[in-house]
């Protein structure tokens, strides 16, 4: 039988398998439905490799979405990467939240746990932003984020595709708001992406928290500043970090586990970890919004 239960400290859901039961015969239907009530679901008993996890995110509708700077599993499978190489600690952040090609999920799935140590982190961005003081909900209502990051012409290729063109990229970003960017000689590209650091969750429209702020603050080759080029106080990192630290949740991973999070609303990181065996693949999708959907989200959008 199926059974499932919360994971600790955190609205997410765990769906176990104790019979023995493939994962695609789970309902996708009420799967969806989970999704969008708790934001994070860890399938496990189910044994899921790679290609299984991908056939599996296939049935919501999805579009995949390239990576750039990270390994490719499979050329048969070019959406499928590693995870972050190194062992180091991983800050909270959402996918791409510092771009805007953020996806809609990120998937993961664990062929090999570290011994020791190594555990996914996720923070729910809904009750990150409940637990700020008003005085810091209301400077992040008031300031917008500005990111900027270079990319190199194979890092912009590895993400459009390998036959996309300046040009192509050109017609993407003009069309694209909060962006400004430089090209430069060798083809690189500095781009500057302004957004809020609170964002609507795609499912419910609640106010989550769920940007890049912490990790890019943290990374010494990254810039991250209010949108008029500002320092944001090492004050107001610090009372993130805390309320953070204070709502940490935890993935053990076990060999065959799927994780399935909603990147409108969950931050996710990784702790350090001592074992070059560790292997877990990611997958990044879109998931199609029904017309339905998209309408009952406008005329909420209308009513407020």
């Amino acid at each position: 039988m199926l059974t499932a239960e919360l994971l600790k400290s955190s609205s997410g859901k765990i769906i176990f398998n104790d019979t023995g039961q493939n994962i695609m015969q789970l309902p996708v239907s009420a799967i969806l439905e989970d999704f969008k009530s708790f934001g994070l679901i860890l399938f496990r008993g189910f044994d899921v490799n790679y290609e299984q996890m991908k056939v599996f995110a296939e049935q919501f509708d999805a579009t995949f979405l390239n990576q750039y700077n990270r390994p490719i599993v499979d050329l048969n499978n070019q959406f499928i990467t590693l995870v972050d190489s190194g062992m180091h600690y991983i800050a909270p952040h959402c996918e791409n939240a510092n771009s805007p090609f953020r996806p809609d999920v990120v998937w993961f799935c664990c062929a090999v746990p570290a011994a020791e140590g190594g555990e996914t982190l996720f923070w729910d961005g809904v009750e990150v932003w409940k637990a700020m003081s008003r005085e810091l909900q209301q400077l992040f209502i008031d300031q917008k984020i500005r990111y900027v990051q270079k990319f190199l012409a194979s890092h912009w290729q590895q993400f459009l595709g390998a036959s996309a063109t300046i040009d192509d990229v050109k017609k993407i970003l003009d069309n694209m708001a909060g962006i400004s960017y430089k090209i430069n000689q060798d083809e690189s590209l500095i781009l500057e992406y302004i957004c809020s650091g609170v964002i609507k969750t795609k499912y419910g429209n609640q106010d989550a928290f769920a940007n890049s702020i912490i990790s890019e603050y943290r990374n010494p080759r990254a810039i991250v500043t209010f949108a008029n080029g500002s320092a944001i106080p090492v004050k107001v990192i610090n009372e993130i970090q805390k309320i953070l630290d204070d709502l940490i949740g935890f993935i053990p991973w076990m060999s065959g586990d799927l994780v399935m999070i909603d990147n409108s609303r969950f931050l996710h990181g990784r702790k350090s970890f001592n074992d070059k065996r560790r292997r877990i693949v990611t997958l990044l999708s879109d998931i199609k919004v029904s017309y339905e959907e998209r309408t009952a989200e406008n005329a909420e959008d209308a009513e407020e």
